[in-house]
């Protein structure tokens, strides 16, 4: 039933015309330089690196490319709804940047269904090629060998998390993915950042195990006091 909608959405309503893109891309680059301090991990660096890749991958597997990358601009919202919030929960900024924007209500809702589809909690193994593309990308920025070293702190921050609920969180979400095979939808990225992928979540629960250990539990406190006293 889900695939006849996104068909019959697909028949009445037009691609995001270039100059609606312009402005999506203006109004979130805005909130992204006004709301830098508090998206240190989803901020413009991420939502570009997202937007980018998954214009790629839409391009690779017959996506719509401009509703995929208009989704990309705006996947990541909620963040500015709520700290640690789920992707749906920033439909109505969501919507009411697309809808400034001059984007029809269809569409609209065609780009909302593509980013909760996406969601790393949320997918599974049959989306949409619209959601594909924006997952592989979304994924692709978590697998990346440089994330956990350059920007996992900025995400316990922005959420105000703490490292071992970050930790559960990757694990729990994504190795059950990984062994089921469809971590990445598109084969090329598969084959290609698989690796990244298993080095990263063998990093996750091998931070979970040394969480476990008192003295490491007792070293990790000390860092976090004398950050705090600094």
């Amino acid at each position: 039933m889900q695939s006849e909608n996104v068909a019959t959405v697909r028949a009445v309503a037009p691609t995001v015309p270039a100059d609606a893109l312009t402005i999506v891309d203006a109004k979130v680059r805005s909130l992204c330089s006004r709301y830098a301090k508090r998206l240190p991990f989803h901020g413009w660096h991420h939502v570009s690196f997202v937007r980018s890749k998954a214009v790629q991958f839409a391009r690779a597997n017959g996506a719509e490319v401009s509703v995929v990358e208009t989704a990309a601009l705006v996947h990541d919202v909620n963040y500015l709804v709520r700290r640690n919030s789920p992707a749906a929960e920033g439909v109505q900024l969501r919507g009411g940047l697309l809808a400034q924007a001059g984007i029809g209500a269809a569409t609209i809702d065609w780009i909302e269904r593509i980013v909760v589809e996406a969601e790393m909690a949320n997918r599974g193994r049959y989306i949409s090629v619209e959601a594909q593309a924006l997952s592989d990308a979304d994924t692709l920025f978590k697998a990346l060998p440089v994330t956990p070293v350059m920007l996992s702190h900025r995400y316990l921050a922005e959420n105000g998390i703490t490292l071992r609920e970050l930790a559960d969180k990757i694990v729990g979400e994504q190795q059950h993915k990984v062994d089921d095979g469809y971590y990445f939808y598109n084969p090329e990225a598969a084959a290609t950042y698989s690796r990244w992928a298993a080095t990263n979540l063998m990093l996750w629960q091998h931070i979970q195990e040394s969480l476990d250990d008192d003295d490491v539990t007792d070293l990790l406190a000390a860092v976090n006091a004398h950050a705090a006293a600094s």
